[in-house]
Order: C-alpha cells, then sequence, then structure tokens
C-alpha cells in the first residue's frame, strides 16, 4: 500500500509539471512561428504555430470539457487550409523544417486525442489528423502522378496510426490500472467485512446466548444472573477489541499508524494478526458461554507455535473461531465439542491439521449437513474461509463426520488442512 501511496503521489506531481511546462513551451513557439513567418512562409509558419499550440493544449488541459474537440478542429482546419491554399511546392529549407514540426505536431495530437478523447470522438479526429499528417509533405513536393502522391500518403499514414496506437495503448493500460485499484479496494472491502464478521460473530453470539439464559433463569435464580452479566460484560468488549484490532490492522496495511485516541496508552506494540496462541482464549471464552464439554488437543509450547507461519496460524484461529460460531448459533446444546490443531504427516509436505467438532445437538436441534451453510448476508462464512484455505495452497471441508462418533453419536466436522511451508 505504502508502494501505491508513493507512486500516486509521483503520478499527481507529474501531472501538476505538465501544465507549467506546457505554458512555458506556448510562449517559446509564438515567438519562433513569428521569427520564422519571413523566411518559411507565413502559409506554413501559421499551421506550424496552430498544431503546436493545440497539442500543447490538449495536453495540459484535456481534463477540460470540449478543449480536445475544440483544439483538434482549430489545428485540422489551419492544417488543411495551409495545404489547399498555401504556397506553391517548395524544397527551401525553412518551409521544410516548418512542415515538418506541423507534422509532429499533429501526431502528438493524435496520441493524445486517442489518449484522452471519447472513444467515437478519437476515432473521427484520429482519422482527420492523421489524413492531414501524412498528406502535408504535398506541400514541398507533388509527385509526377495520382497514385504516387496516394502511395507517398499512405505510406506517410503509418505515423499517424503508430501514434493513435500508442495513445489507445495508453488508454488501455490506464483502464486497467483503474479497474485494479477498483478491485483492490472492493477485495480489501470484502476482507474487512469478513475479518469483521469472523472476530465479532464469535463474541456477539455468545452475548446472546447468555442474554438468553439471563432471561431464563432471571425470575427463579436471580443470584445467577449477575454473574452472566460480567460475562455479557467482557464478551461485548472482547468484541470491541476485536472491531479495534481489525481497524488498527487495515491501518498499519495501509502505511498509516493507528489513531492515538483509540490506543490504549499502554500499549505500544503494534496490532498484529491473530495466531494459534489467541486459539486458547477462544475456547476458554467458548467453555464459559456453554454447557458442552470441550476439550482443546494443541501444543501450545512456544516452539511448536514459533514454527507455524503467521498466515498459517491466523487462518487456523479463524477456522476455529467460525466452526465455534457455528456451533454456539446452530448446535448450542451439543453435549461435546472438540479443537484439535496438530501437525500432520511431514511427507509429502508438512501440514498442519485444524478440526472443529461437536456431538450431536439434543432438544430437536439438528446437524444434518445445514450447520455452516445457513450464513447471514455479507458473512464470508466457510465458503470464503475454504478461498483462503486453497490460497495457501490447503484445503477445508466440513459435514458429518461419521455414523458413530468418537462418543458413539454423528455430530459435525469442520477440518482444514494447511501446508506449513
Amino acid at each position: 500500500m505504502g508502494t501505491n501511496t508513493g507512486t500516486r503521489a509521483r503520478g499527481r506531481l507529474r501531472e501538476l509539471a505538465v501544465g507549467p511546462a506546457c505554458a512555458v513551451l506556448a510562449f517559446c513557439v509564438v515567438p519562433a512561428g513569428l521569427l520564422a513567418g519571413p523566411s518559411a512562409g507565413w502559409r506554413a509558419a501559421l499551421p506550424m504555430t496552430v498544431a503546436v499550440l493545440g497539442a500543447l493544449a490538449v495536453a495540459s488541459l484535456h481534463t477540460r470539457d470540449r478543449i480536445i474537440p475544440v483544439a483538434a478542429a482549430s489545428v485540422a482546419v489551419s492544417s488543411a487550409l495551409g495545404t489547399l491554399f498555401g504556397d506553391p511546392p517548395t524544397l527551401e529549407t525553412a518551409t521544410g523544417v516548418a512542415t515538418l514540426v506541423e507534422i509532429t505536431g499533429l501526431l502528438l495530437l493524435v496520441c493524445l486525442v486517442a489518449r484522452y478523447a471519447g472513444t467515437r470522438q478519437a476515432f473521427v479526429l484520429c482519422t482527420v489528423l492523421g489524413a492531414l499528417a501524412s498528406t502535408a509533405l504535398l506541400r514541398l513536393q507533388l509527385p509526377p502522378t495520382v497514385m504516387e502522391a496516394a502511395a507517398q500518403s499512405s505510406f506517410f499514414a503509418l505515423g499517424a496510426i503508430a501514434a493513435a496506437a500508442t495513445g489507445g495503448g495508453m488508454r488501455t493500460l490506464e483502464t486497467r490500472r483503474i479497474r485494479a485499484v477498483h478491485e483492490a479496494r472492493r477485495s480489501q472491502r470484502l476482507q474487512l467485512a469478513g475479518d469483521l464478521h469472523d472476530f465479532v460473530a464469535h463474541d456477539v453470539s455468545g452475548i446472546v446466548v447468555l442474554a438468553q439464559a439471563a432471561q431464563v433463569i432471571g425470575a427463579d435464580r436471580p443470584e445467577e444472573v449477575l454473574p452472566l452479566l460480567r460475562q455479557i460484560e467482557a464478551s461485548g468488549l472482547q468484541a470491541l477489541g476485536s472491531m479495534d484490532r481489525t481497524v488498527h490492522m487495515l491501518r498499519s496495511s495501509d502505511g498509516t499508524a493507528p489513531a492515538p485516541a483509540v490506543r490504549d496508552a499502554t500499549d505500544a506494540s503494534p496490532p498484529v494478526a491473530y495466531g494459534l496462541e489467541d486459539i486458547v482464549d477462544a475456547v476458554d471464552r467458548f467453555r464459559t458461554a456453554c454447557r458442552a464439554e470441550v476439550r482443546l488437543d494443541m501444543d501450545r509450547s512456544p516452539e511448536r507455535i514459533g514454527r507455524v507461519p503467521r498466515e498459517v496460524a491466523s487462518t487456523a484461529h479463524r477456522v476455529v473461531m467460525e466452526a465455534l460460531t457455528n456451533i454456539r448459533r446452530h448446535a448450542g446444546t451439543a453435549p461435546w465439542v472438540t479443537v484439535s490443531v496438530t501437525p500432520g504427516p511431514e511427507r509429502p509436505r508438512p501440514v498442519l491439521i485444524v478440526s472443529v467438532t461437536n456431538g450431536r445437538p439434543t432438544g430437536g436441534e439438528t446437524a444434518d449437513g445445514r450447520l455452516g451453510d445457513r450464513e447471514r448476508p455479507g458473512a464470508s462464512g466457510l465458503r470464503g474461509l475454504a478461498e483462503r484455505a486453497r490460497a495457501l495452497g490447503g484445503t477445508l471441508e466440513s459435514g458429518v463426520h461419521g455414523e458413530h462418533g468418537e462418543h458413539g453419536e454423528h455430530g459435525w466436522r469442520v477440518t482444514a488442512v494447511l501446508p506449513l511451508d
């Protein structure tokens, strides 16, 4: 992002420098045309001056409405009059130089029109200006026959075609760049939305469950409401922290520092992506907010955690968060939940296997192929995580884990296999 910002800044500086440079050249062209008039002839010097001034006007003022057609039409009329009513053909050096300068201005104008004008407008103007540029040399010497004159003009028309192709190529590159910027911004927005969903939905769903439990026991056991309120407060603070952390990471990726007003004064370290160490806290919070037997199988040693790449660790954390959120939303009465984050076989390549399994829900809830599929609009869910796993070279699968699981009944399992190299 910092590189893109620097590129945009350099492009902006170039745009700001074009106007003054064109203005200086315009002030030089007018006296040059006046000085060339007596020696080259005014019928050659005036079209030359108009052609160069028109090209400079389009180069510096192309963003203004109608500047391109007005400048191109003025140059076309001037050049056509110079060709039709100019002096008799002559090989004088001054006249030849003026004509060549005029042709150069016409070709530059063709390039600029192809670059900045609308498609239909560019086609018409480039055709007219290219024809004038290819026939301007007839002012110096007429070929003996019409066929030779047509052949000479056709040959020199290749220059106009090359100029139009150059301008069109620059237009295509700019269009692609703008499209790429729009796609990148859209991708960033979708990623931010996915991060907020994956991180915050877990805590929000916990708040909902705890609030529902408080309503149920509030009348009969009011003494148990206060601990639930504390848990609701903790989950709310965790959700706010997740949102702050996501925004901080977004600002850091843009090359800007987080705003001091939203940073904790005691936290001087920059925010980093979630990793394996955060899975422990996520499982503990899930355990306190549900009645299921929750078990975590993961090597928590710093050596093992340090060997997992940050992107893989972040994806593993998001898989666990999404799976636990779906269990809380769709299988809240599951009797047991097992979270496993273990290294897989070293061959053919070392992998990290992340698995979240729950038992069959009781009390009418089912996990019959629907767990994780019922997503809210805008949620990234398991589909988004599957795409992220594939981007890392891994896989993510979810479904019923067998007719008889480890506890004697079938449930639901989410498994991600993430390469470590």
